[in-house]
């Protein structure tokens, strides 16, 4: 039986950029878990590379086609964005290993639907001023900032990402991406090649 690794974080803590990394290590052998979101694409991104990026409609179309294994709704300064994971035929554990990104929440919500063992957790811990710099530095290199919306999800992290919700999803290991992001990559990559040969 395959597994799915799953990379979560706050934002601002380089898990996209880890997830992109570590998907391409060909050695791993690892098939990508796409979720969907309705929110706008950003500069840089691309549909069915980050995420699917949809719209209300065809989300409810899954929902009433029992479609949806999860689903987080979020009432930003721009309205409601949704991200999810639909039951769309890319997932098949039967001996292919997945890598996938999300949030505690969806963890929760994956490991459910799929069992205990069929879920990795891969959490990236960052210290909160390095992360709130990087955000910052991020957001500046968009053709239109929303600081609003980066404070919102700041604060909103450190709720979603709490001491008390990782204990209770059974988060122990931590990866630390405080410094050269090279050092954090190498460190789970290491992980995944060890957890692989243990399966």
């Amino acid at each position: 039986m395959g597994r799915i690794f799953y990379i979560m974080g706050k934002s601002a803590s380089g898990k996209d950029h880890i997830y992109r990394y570590v998907k391409a290590q060909e050695n791993l052998h690892l098939k990508e878990l796409v979720l969907y979101t309705t929110r706008p694409m950003r500069d840089g991104e691309e549909d069915g590379r980050e995420y699917f990026f949809t719209d209300e409609k065809k989300y409810e179309q899954l929902l009433r086609d029992g479609k949806i294994i999860e689903s987080r709704a979020y009432d930003t300064v721009y309205g409601v964005w949704r991200y999810f994971t639909a039951d769309d035929g890319q997932i098949a554990l039967s001996g292919q290993d997945y890598i996938g990104i999300g949030t505690l929440e969806s963890y929760e919500k994956l490991r459910e639907h799929f069992g205990e063992e069929a879920l990795y957790p891969i959490y990236i811990e960052v210290e909160d001023g390095i992360r709130l710099e990087r955000a910052l530095k991020r957001e500046r290199k968009q053709k239109e900032p929303k600081y609003a919306e980066l404070c919102r999800r700041f604060l909103a992290d450190c709720e979603d990402f709490s001491e008390e919700k990782l204990l209770r999803a059974g988060i122990v290991k931590r990866f630390t991406n405080n410094s050269e992001i090279s050092d954090c990559q190498e460190e789970i990559v290491r992980c995944i090649e060890k957890m692989q040969k243990l399966m």
